[in-house]
């Protein structure tokens, strides 16, 4: 289930917005020139046939938002070192709050992860789950979070092959909000 979740900056004890309504979710991100949507969903998706399944939403966002190259990443649990391993560098590499100098277009065509974004003095969690695409504007400090068992598939929009550099901010922000996996339980409780 896709969740909009809302917080004054200085921490989660106080819950401003929480909807699971898309039109909600996209008209609240609106406002701050951040774009969320919904596509249909193809079962059985991979990263192999990921560009392939979407192709026609893929040149749709590539040609109105000047795309140059898209790609697609996949993270499948296995009981393996090397899928722990893997799942602890991905998730650690964008847990802190950081900017990019370039739009950050992700669509998840299965599974889920949250991005936080820090705008004015709000932090706006998004948990996207499997048909939504959501765009962070370049420089729109935030942090993204796949959980500690990472299992998703997600199309990835750059302008350019250099794809996403993070530039950190050093602030603890993220360590005050609830982690993907907290969001989760509390969504699926009904919190």
């Amino acid at each position: 289930m896709t969740l909009l979740t809302v917080w004054p900056e200085s921490g989660p004890e106080e819950t401003l917005v929480r909807t699971s309504d898309p039109e909600e979710i996209a008209t609240t991100l609106k406002e701050h020139g951040v774009r969320f949507s919904r596509w249909s969903v193809v079962d059985g998706v991979t990263a192999e046939n990921a560009l392939r399944a979407y192709e026609d939403e893929i040149a749709r966002v590539s040609e109105t938002e000047g795309y140059g190259y898209v790609d697609a990443m996949e993270m499948t649990p296995a009981d393996t070192d090397e899928y722990r391993a893997k799942a602890v560098e991905f998730r650690n590499r964008f847990l802190a709050e950081h900017t990019h100098d370039d739009d950050e277009d992700r669509y998840f065509a299965r599974g889920a992860g949250v991005f936080y974004l820090h705008i004015g003095d709000k932090v706006y969690a998004v948990l996207c789950t499997a048909g939504d695409l959501l765009s962070v504007p370049a420089n729109t400090t935030h942090w993204f979070d796949m959980g500690t068992r990472p299992d998703y598939v997600s199309v990835r929009f750059f302008h350019d092959d250099d794809g996403w550099i993070g530039n950190f901010t050093g602030s603890d922000i993220a360590t005050r909000f609830p982690t993907f996996d907290e969001l989760v339980s509390a969504a699926g409780s009904g919190m």
